[in-house]
This record gives C-alpha cells, structure tokens and sequence, in this order.
C-alpha cells in the first residue's frame, strides 16, 4: 500500500475548499456525476476510433445512497494508479495566501478552474475513496482513500469491470444529500439533460395502494434534449412539449428560435417568447445556461442581452466555462460574441414572422411588445432592426408599422410650426372626451398604456425628425395642434379676474394635487369647463415611477390646469350674474385698489436711477402701506367671489361633473354632488 501526500503547497486546500464552496456545496454532484460522463465519453471515442477493442456494454452512470455515503459509478475509462498520482495527488496551488486573495470574490471559479471539480466532493464528505479500474488491457484495480487532509492512501484492490466508483462519506453536518429527495432535486437541476443515461434507484409504481420499487433504473435524464437535434426533425409540438417540460406550470410560448451556430464559437438552444405578466423582475431569470449539456445557472446576465432575460429556454456552449465569475463573463470576447449573436438571431426572427405571417405578428404584439420595446430603449443595434417592425397602436385597435404611421398622420396632424404631432393616451376609458374631441377634428390617437410606453415615447421623440408626442388630455385640441393663430380672449382682464376668482373658490383641497384656474376661447360649443394636465411635468412623474435618479419629480404634487370655456352660454351666464350681483361691492374695492396701483406706479416711477438708501423712508413706508392694502383688497375681492360662488349652484354644479369625469370625486363631494342634482331636477 502506498502513502503519501497531496501535492498542494499548503495543508490548508480542504478548510479552503469548504469556506469558499459552502454556498454552492450542492454542486458536488454535478462534478462528479460531470467526471463519470466525460469518463463514459472518453471510452466511447477510444472505442469508434478503433483503439478499444472492448465491449462498451450499457454505457450508464448510477447513482446509488446508503446509510453514511453516496457513491456515483460509471463504467467508462477507468483510471490506473499512475494516472491517479497525476490526476488526483497533484494540485497546482501557488500558495493559500494568493489562492484566497484571487478567489474570494467567486465561489464556482475554485472548482474547474485548478481542476478541482473531483475535490468538490469533500466540501459535504469526511472521507472519500476512489475505486477504479483502467480500460486498457491487464489493468490492475485500485483504491484510493482520503479523510479530508493532505495525506492518503493507494492500494492494489479487486474490481471486475472497468470503471470507476466515487464513494463519498457524508460528513455529519451534511446528512441532508443521504436524503432520496434531496439528492434527486439536485440530479433533476444539474444533470437532467446529461449526455449519458443516469440511473438513481428503481422505478417505482403503485401496487396495493402503495409504491413498490420495480427492477428497472430510473433513468433521471434525456440524453437528446432538444437543443442538441436538428430543426428540420422537429415540429412545433416538440418544441411545445419542451418548454412544458422546462416550465409546466407556464402558459403556451409565443414563438421560439433553434439556436445552431459553429463559428467563431460554438452555441446551440433554443429560446422561447414567452406571455410576458406585467412585472419585468418576476420574469427574469428564466433562460437556462448549459456547458455540453451540464446546467451552469439561470442568471444570465451579461451572457445574453439584458432585453432577452425576459425570455425562457436553454442555451449550452462549451466556449462559456462552468465556472466563472461575474467579471470575467463581462470581459470574456467569447461571451460578448453570443451576446451579439443572440440579439441578431432574436431580431431576425421577429423580423422573419412579422413579413410572413404579420396577422400573427399583430395578433401577439400585446405580448410581444415588452420585448421589443425593452430591447429598443437598451440595444442601439436592437432599435435600428426592430424600428421596421415595431408597431403602434391606435385607440381603435388598429396598427402600423413606423412608417406607416408617420404617412397616416402626416397631412392632418402637422401644425402650423411644420412639427408632427402624435396624439396618445394610456387611459381610453378615462380621457374618452378628449379622444372622441381629436377624432372630430379628424385626427388619430395612440394607445399608449404599455409598461414602458413613456419611456418609449421620450426615445421615439429623439429618433423621429420634427415630431413630438403630446397625450390628448394635456390641453384642448387646438391647443394641441395649433394650425393658425389662436383665438384672443373676448374677456376685459376684471371680467377674467371675477370669472377665475369665482371658479377657483370653489376648487377642492386635495393631497398632492394643484389647481391653477384660466379662462379661454373654446367656442361655443365646447365643454363648459375642462381639466388638463400639462405635458411635461406628467411625464417626468411618470418617469420618476419607473427611472432611479428621478424621484424629485415624483414626489410634487399633480398639477391640473382647469379651463374655462368663456364662450359657452353657461358661463357667459355665471360671469353676468356674478358681475351683477356682486357690482356694488367689487366696483368699490376696484376703485381703491386702481387709486393704490396708480400711486404705487409713480413711487417706482420716481426710484429709477436712484439708489436704495437715497429713497426717502417715508417713500418706502407708503410704498409698504401700499402693497398690503392691494392685497387685502385682493383678499377681500376673493372672499366675495368666494361668497357669492358658494351659492351658485351652476358654478359647483361645472366643477363637479368635471371632477368625476375626471375620476377625482370621492366620498363626501361626490355624495354632495348627488343631492344637488336631485335638488336641481326638481
């Protein structure tokens, strides 16, 4: 028997192996279930080159528990005791110190990196013993064994058939991988796909009301999964099937894509479209990579464009390590190859589909449009490709490719500054007035209500030349699209001032909402009173919902411009009454307060040019008595209005059908509201 000691410069490689695996010590199996197959294929190669002239046999590797250890067999090459003394006792470490300053930062990057993936095993293992036997002819058999320290043993032992066994002892703070169901969840995430049938225990089936275990393997994985078969031998029911397989709770994929590609690297996959539920975070994730068909991970990031993370499916690619850290992935060139790559074939695909078949295309674009507009607003490539299919969709259902959009609006929507402006809305129901207003005019609205729609609408104002996107309740049509001069207001400035002042009064208090009041000539037979909510600001609050470094617009409170139509017969009617009823009482405040302006003009009048300490005090003590005396007049001029609007039941009458029309009357106000409507009808 032969003793000796692993060729790793310090004692400390098994405590290192166990602190810096711990968070990944499932991944022990797939090593070595990963060994015993690369074992299994080496034999089958030696064998169609001729140069084993053996029974393969059933090639298979089993995975077999007992009370205190697991042992994974294969019947592959085998190993004799010199290659043991080279493959197993020989460690390349330059030194602890290095090892962990290198490798703190990467758990995986230990494990195939030095060529450690055997050694995983003693991450959950007390002792672990090798018993093998070479393939080449009058091998001899031999057992290798370690407790976990630098020191082991090799001795001659009887073995029958070529191959080898990994018995690993279960240390005690790992007893969890003796139990069935453990063992068998990780053999399902790794090793489900694995190139060579892998048996663990029997199957079992029911009999007498239980179940009994059969003589036949239960064989855990497929050997072909579908990525590695030709697309030409499959049918849209296989790739169905498979990605039922992959995710059986999920509804029916929209489209996939073969991924088949040999140079300059190597990738194979398939990627599914899948009904995409309006969290972005809940679905990513859910593309899983393999290397020769070994699962790797489910966090592709930095592997596949951020944009396709939405997607499910598989890709394998013997260029991309097993065992790598984050870094390196976004460094490797190989890695940003297939990254590229991936967003072509995505984009070709979508392409291809949308000119063969483009009622399909309109028919899922709901579902599909996540992906595409998350791709544009991250991929500048991905924008240039997926521009010529993008689509928009109008409030009607209706959609149109870029360009065809552009040419449908392009007469009527123009205004009179040669801009193009796209109407939209996000709320069909709730701006229904002004849509139907657009559409009387003759003009067409978007639909807009999409997860990323705002932040699509900023990056389509960027790309599309003299056009601007504008939602069809931020103003009044003709404000919206201006196609000549507009009209001037028929009001004197007091008439503006008593009908603002009248309509502002009675203005509710609420949280996180402005008001500002203004009269305009919309016609006669335009709305009495309207609401709008000013382009700009809405649209950065909305950004600020969905885009970090933003929040300082979300946190302002709405602000509603409320328009007064001064043409409608209505108001014509308040601002008569108000103005008569409140004359005597107005006309003496405005007689004072044009006396006070009047005499504050001349004050200012007389500083120019002088400086302020040569003004005479008393100048500035009257110009102070001054300017609170306007205001007080102001005040008091608002309190009348105030009063003699609380009474007018046409004036609160306007304000609160334009507030539930515009699903901001609640509770007591819209209780109130419906009194006054009865009481008004009688």
């Amino acid at each position: 028997m032969q003793k000796g000691n692993i060729g790793v410069t310090t004692e400390n490689i098994f405590p290192v192996i166990k602190k810096f695996l711990y968070s990944d010590h499932e991944i022990f199996l797939r090593e070595i279930v990963s060994n015993a197959i690369d074992a299994t294929q080496k034999l089958k190669t030696l064998y169609e080159k001729g140069e084993f002239k053996g029974e393969l046999g059933n090639m298979k590797v089993t995975v077999s528990l007992s009370n205190d250890a697991i042992t994974v067999s294969d019947n592959g090459i085998g190993l004799t005791a010199e290659e043991i003394e080279k493959y197993i006792n020989q460690i390349a470490l330059s030194g602890a110190t290095d090892f962990l300053e290198k490798y703190k930062d990467s758990a995986n990057s230990i494990i195939g990196h030095f060529g450690l993936g055997f050694y995983s095993a003693f991450m959950v293992s007390k002792k672990v013993e090798i018993v093998t036997k070479s393939y080449k002819e009058g091998a001899q058999a031999v057992k290798w064994s370690c407790d976990g320290s630098p020191e082991y043993t090799l001795e001659e032992c009887d073995k029958a058939t070529r191959g080898t066994d990994i018995i690993m002892y279960i240390d005690d703070d790992s007893k969890e991988f003796l139990e069935e169901s453990r063992i068998s969840n990780i053999l399902n995430k790794y090793c489900r796909f694995l190139p060579v049938e892998i048996a663990f225990g029997k199957k079992k089936e029911w009999k007498d009301g239980k179940q009994v275990e059969t003589t036949e393997d239960n064989i855990i994985n497929d050997t072909t999964p579908l990525w590695t078969r030709k697309p030409a031998e499959l049918k849209d029911e296989d790739y169905k099937e498979f990605y039922r397989k992959l995710y059986p709770m999920s509804d029916e994929p929209l489209f996939w894509i073969h991924l088949n590609v040999d140079f300059p690297f190597h990738l194979t996959g398939i990627l599914y479209f899948p009904k995409v539920k309006s969290n972005l975070d809940l679905q990513k994730n859910k593309i899983q990579l393999f290397c020769n068909q070994v699962y790797v991970t489910d966090e592709v990031e930095g592997i596949v464009p951020d944009f396709l993370t939405l997607m499910h499916g598989v890709i394998d690619s013997p260029d991309i390590p097993l065992n790598v850290s984050r870094s390196y992935l976004q460094s490797d060139s190989n890695v940003k190859k297939i990254s590229s790559y991936i967003s072509k074939k995505v984009s070709d695909r979508l392409q291809s589909i949308f000119k063969t078949d483009r009622t399909q295309f309109e028919e899922k674009w709901n579902d599909l449009k996540i992906f595409i507009h998350y791709g544009m607003l991250t991929e500048e490539d991905f924008y240039d490709k997926a521009s010529k299919f993008a689509l928009l969709q109008d409030t009607d259902g209706k959609k149109y490719t870029y360009e065809e959009y552009k040419n449908l609006i392009g007469t009527e929507q123009t205004d009179k500054e040669g801009n193009l402006i796209y109407l939209y809305s996000n709320d069909k129901e709730k701006e229904y007035s002004f849509i139907e207003n657009a559409k009387n005019k003759g003009y067409n609205v978007l639909s807009m209500d999409g997860q990323l729609d705002v932040a699509l609408i900023s990056l389509l104002e960027r790309k599309f030349e003299k056009s601007r996107f504008t939602r069809v309740d931020s103003d009044i049509i003709e404000n919206l699209i201006v196609k000549e001069e507009q009209k001037s207001s028929t009001l004197g400035e007091k008439e503006r001032e008593v009908l603002t002042g009248v309509f502002q009064s009675q203005l509710p208090t609420m949280e996180k909402k402005e008001f500002y009041v203004m009269a305009q000539a919309m016609g006669e037979n335009g709305a009495p009173v309207m609401i709008t909510q000013a382009e700009y600001m809405r649209r950065m609050k909305e950004m600020a919902s969905i885009q970090a470094g933003m929040s300082f617009y979300g946190d302002m409170p709405d602000m509603y411009n409320i328009l007064i139509n001064e043409e409608h017969p209505l108001i014509k009617r308040v601002l008569a009454d108000a103005e008569t009823s409140c004359a005597e009482k107005l006309s003496s405040i405005d007689e004072k307060t044009t006396a006070w302006e009047s005499r504050r003009k001349e004050l200012y009048d007389a500083r120019k040019g002088k400086k302020e300490e040569d003004v005479p005090q008393s100048e500035k003590d009257e110009l102070g008595e001054i300017e609170k005396n306007i205001t007080d007049a102001k005040s008091e001029k608002e309190a009348i209005l105030a009063s003699y609007a609380a009474s007018n039941n046409t004036v609160r009458q306007l304000i609160d059908i334009t507030l539930l029309q515009n699903n901001m009357l609640t509770g007591e106000a819209l209780n109130n509201f419906v009194k006054r409507s009865i009481e008004m009808m009688k």
